[in-house]
């Protein structure tokens, strides 16, 4: 488990099924990540699984327990670098906590697992979360089409890290 000020970010467990199909079902949320979609019990198992090289945590509101959303680490899809991919319920947006989680899911990527270097991939049109990825230091590397969409690859070297 770690925290920040205002969030505690804890390992995915089987118990938050409902509240992760949640974000999948948010259309805004969604917008720019393929529109709205289920996840079955079955990717949810899966996204369990320890030692599948990927983490996924959940990340709820320290005074109140309420669901926030999601983080991750594992695999980009072009192989070579770890990605760091995050969604929140609407209700957080504009509030700080992405940019509080991210940060020490960096810290985490860097000083623990010792990764060289983190990427994050997001639509060019999802403004915010280009803005998000820039204030905590990540540059823009380059730009790809995937999913029918302009992506915007951004990344951080261990070397440029700092909290």
């Amino acid at each position: 488990m770690f925290e920040t000020e205002r969030c505690m970010i804890q390992s995915l467990k089987k118990a938050d099924y409902h509240d992760v199909q949640e974000l999948y079902f948010n259309e805004e949320v969604r917008k720019y990540l393929g529109g709205v979609r289920s996840i079955s019990e079955d990717t949810m198992e899966k996204m369990l699984e320890i030692g599948a090289g990927e983490y996924h945590w959940t990340i709820r509101e320290k005074q109140t327990n309420d669901f926030v959303g999601s983080v991750s680490l594992g695999p980009h899809h072009d192989g070579t670098y770890f990605e760091i991919s995050y969604q929140l319920l609407p209700k957080w947006w504009g509030a700080g906590f992405a940019t509080e989680v991210v940060q020490v899911i960096l810290h985490f990527a860097f000083d623990h697992l010792k990764l060289p270097k983190i990427v994050a991939e997001t639509q060019v049109a999802n403004i915010p979360s280009c803005q998000l990825l820039e204030r905590i230091g990540m540059k823009l590397e380059r730009t790809t089409i995937r999913f029918g969409e302009k992506q915007a690859i951004y990344a951080m070297e261990v070397t440029a890290f700092s909290l």
